[in-house]
C-alpha cells in the first residue's frame, strides 16, 4: 500500500457508500443543531413557566432538560468525530469541533442558581461548589468557543471548496457557497457579541436582560445546523 493510499481518508472503492454516509451524517448533525435551541426554549416556556429562555443554552445542564442538552451535544460531538469529510482538513477540523462539543456537554458552565435548592429557581436541579470547581466553567467557555470557531471555519473555508473552476460551477453551488459564508459569518458575529458582553463592552444589565448569551448561542447553532443541512444536500442539492 502506498503512502498516498494510507493517508487517503476516502476509500475510492467505496466512494459511493462513503458519500451517502457523509451526507447522512451532515443531515443528522444539522438537524440536531437546529432543533436544540428550539426545544430548550419550548421547555422554558412550557414546563419551567418562564417568559424567556435561561441565561444560556449551557445552563439547561442544571435543569430537568439536562438530558436533552447533554444528549444532543454528545450526539453532535460523536457524529463530528465520526465524520471524515472530503479532505484531510475536514477530518481534523471536524474532530476538533467534535471533541470540543463533548467537552461542552460534560464540563458544565457556571451555576444557574445562587445556592443549592434555590426557591427562586425551582427548575434548577443541580448545583456545584464553585470554590472547588471554578476551573470547570472557564474550560467550558473555551471549549464552546473552539466548537463554534471550528464550525465557522468549516463553513467559510471547507464547505465552499469545489473540484470545478468558478466559471463551471452550477448556480446552486454558487448559492450554497453564499449560504455557507453567511452562516460562518453569523457564527463569528454571534461569538463576538458574547465576548463583548463578557468583557463589559456591552453593559451587563442590558446584556443579561436581553438574554444575549442564549440568543447569540441560538443564532450560532442555527447557522451551523443550516449550513450542515445544505452541505448534506437536504436543501439545494444538485451533486455539484
Amino acid at each position: 500500500m502506498s503512502k498516498t493510499e494510507k493517508t487517503n481518508l476516502n476509500n475510492p472503492e467505496d466512494h459511493g457508500i462513503w458519500l451517502q454516509k457523509a451526507k447522512t451524517l451532515r443531515k443528522i448533525v444539522g438537524t440536531l443543531g437546529m432543533l436544540l435551541p428550539v426545544l430548550l426554549l419550548a421547555i422554558s416556556l412550557t414546563f419551567f413557566d418562564l417568559n424567556a429562555p435561561l441565561e444560556s443554552i449551557s445552563h439547561y445542564y442544571f435543569t430537568r432538560a439536562s438530558t436533552l442538552f447533554t444528549g444532543s451535544m454528545g450526539l453532535i460531538g460523536t457524529f463530528l468525530i465520526v465524520y471524515s469529510g472530503e479532505e484531510r482538513a475536514d477530518f481534523w477540523v471536524s474532530n476538533i469541533a467534535g471533541v470540543a462539543a463533548l467537552c461542552v456537554a460534560f464540563f458544565p458552565s457556571s451555576n444557574l442558581a445562587t445556592m443549592c435548592c434555590d426557591l427562586d429557581m425551582p427548575y434548577a436541579m443541580t448545583y456545584f461548589d464553585e470554590s472547588k470547581e471554578g476551573w470547570r466553567s472557564l474550560f467550558h467557555y473555551i471549549a464552546a468557543a473552539v466548537f463554534l470557531l471550528a464550525l465557522a471555519y468549516m463553513s467559510l473555508f471547507l464547505f465552499v471548496k469545489s473540484d470545478k473552476p468558478k466559471a463551471q460551477r452550477s448556480p446552486k453551488k454558487i448559492m450554497r457557497n453564499r449560504i455557507y459564508r453567511i452562516c460562518g459569518t453569523l457564527m463569528l458575529a454571534a461569538l463576538l457579541v458574547v465576548v463583548l458582553g463578557l468583557t463589559g463592552v456591552i453593559p451587563e444589565t442590558t446584556y443579561d436582560e436581553l438574554r444575549l448569551t442564549f440568543w447569540m448561542e441560538a443564532v450560532a447553532v442555527e447557522a451551523f445546523g443550516f449550513s450542515w443541512l445544505v452541505k448534506g444536500e437536504a436543501l439545494m442539492g444538485d451533486n455539484s
